[in-house]
């Protein structure tokens, strides 16, 4: 005869087809508790189907018995058997003593499906019935936060963390922490991820005490707690950019630029930390350095738009127009909309005489600048050294409008006239 400790020994050998052949005759002959159990077992360690398929069996075997129709409504949620799960749960009546769960379970179903409002209504209802149950306030704090109502869920918080309200798994200041930042008010956030290091430290709050201090410009604290998060954890990608950022920030650029350097040692694939790499290399004037590490960042990934621009608009500061040109060619032929470089493009193909080149990128950048009277000026003078006097009158009228107390434009006017 089956016994479970053949279908544990199977799950162990990773072979679902044995799992599954040995399901059907155990589930006639083993004993409904340890078909609970098994069913239990089987979802944790990810078996969804076949926990759903013991429920099933138990479910007809005890018709009546709520939790089975409650648990495998779960499942079916979990496998995006979501129709099957309402039906389920409609099952149980009002009157039951495990309504309240049906309905966090509605809530859980609706809120997959965006249904928001439904999800909400449900809890609602199950806090009428259950007014005492710490659980069904903090499944609203958290659907509340996932509507972006980030103050009446932090309002629910204050409220479970001042009655000194104890929820297993759940740090109420941890989450008070994170809410705030979720809605980006991380002044208040900032004492409860302190309230949190006090007692335990977790790379994550760690992160987001630094985080926190960064956005509401103290630096030096944010400094601090990253250096503690490398410390036990050198492998938090995303300190080091924040490290870099924040000492950036308080103005010491040297420390910013080897603390960046640092990081690309510990993550040469991540294009963001070679953008502000090379970034804080050109502002300390290693050229060479800060065009290479932006050379790195397109590499990684050669739609990458800020690296692009910054490269193009550092060879255009230094009139390196070869250099610009052959960038920058290589992204346009990609067909995407680049209107941004656009009029560099322009000015480096008039410096090497490519008029007709320069006057197409001239006409493509208009659209997008023609409220930029730097521009407007740079085009009107190159249509007048083109001959093309009619367009350069109609862009020097456009200049007049944007600047009406510059007297040049109307001189220009004149001399047209």
């Amino acid at each position: 005869m089956t016994s479970i400790k053949d279908i544990q020994q199977a799950v162990e050998q990773g072979d679902p087809d044995s799992v599954n052949a040995l399901l059907e005759p155990y589930l006639l002959n083993g004993d409904p508790d340890e078909q609970y159990d098994l069913s239990e077992w089987l979802a944790d360690i990810g078996y969804v189907e076949e926990a759903i398929k013991v429920l099933e069996h138990l479910q007809y075997v005890f018709p009546e018995e709520s939790q089975l129709k409650v648990d495998r409504a779960n499942l079916l949620i979990e496998v995006d058997r979501e129709d099957e799960a309402l039906n389920t749960l409609m099952e149980i009546p009002k009157d039951d003593e495990l309504y309240p769960q049906v309905l966090v379970t509605l809530a859980d179903l609706f809120q997959l499906q965006g249904l928001l409002e439904a999800a909400e209504s449900r809890l609602n209802e199950a806090i009428e019935l259950l007014p005492d149950e710490p659980l069904l306030y903090q499944a609203k704090a958290e659907l509340l936060l996932d509507s972006g109502r980030y103050l009446e869920s932090a309002k629910i918080y204050q409220d479970l963390k001042g009655q000194q309200v104890v929820i297993e798994g759940v740090n109420l200041s941890e989450r008070l922490a994170e809410v705030y930042s979720a809605g980006a008010a991380y002044e208040e956030a900032l004492p409860y991820y302190e309230e949190v290091l006090k007692d335990q430290i977790q790379p994550d709050v760690l992160y987001g005490a630094a985080f926190a201090a960064f956005q509401t410009r103290q630096y030096e604290l944010a400094v601090r707690r990253l250096n503690e998060l490398i410390g036990i954890d050198p492998d938090y990608f995303s300190a080091y950019l924040l490290r870099a950022q924040s000492l950036n920030m308080a103005e010491d650029y040297e420390a910013a630029y080897s603390a960046i350097l640092e990081g690309i040692t510990r993550d040469e694939f991540d294009k963001e930390l070679y953008l502000f790499a090379g970034k804080l290399a050109l502002k300390l004037g290693k050229a060479e350095e800060g065009v290479n590490q932006l050379r790195q960042a397109i590499a990684l990934d050669p739609e990458y738009m800020e690296a692009i621009y910054t490269l193009v608009s550092y060879f255009h500061a230094e009139e390196m127009d070869e250099d610009l040109l052959e960038l920058a060619e290589s992204v346009v032929a990609n067909e995407d909309d680049w209107a941004g470089i656009y009029p560099m493009l322009a000015e480096a193909y008039e410096r090497t005489e490519q008029f007709q080149k320069a006057a197409v990128y001239f006409e493509k950048a208009y659209p997008a600048f023609r409220d930029d009277s730097n521009f407007l000026e740079k085009y009107a003078r190159f249509l007048i050294e083109e001959g093309n006097r009619e367009k350069a009158l109609e862009i020097i009228k456009e200049l007049q409008v944007l600047e009406p107390e510059n007297p040049d434009w109307f001189d220009w006017q004149q001399s047209f006239e």
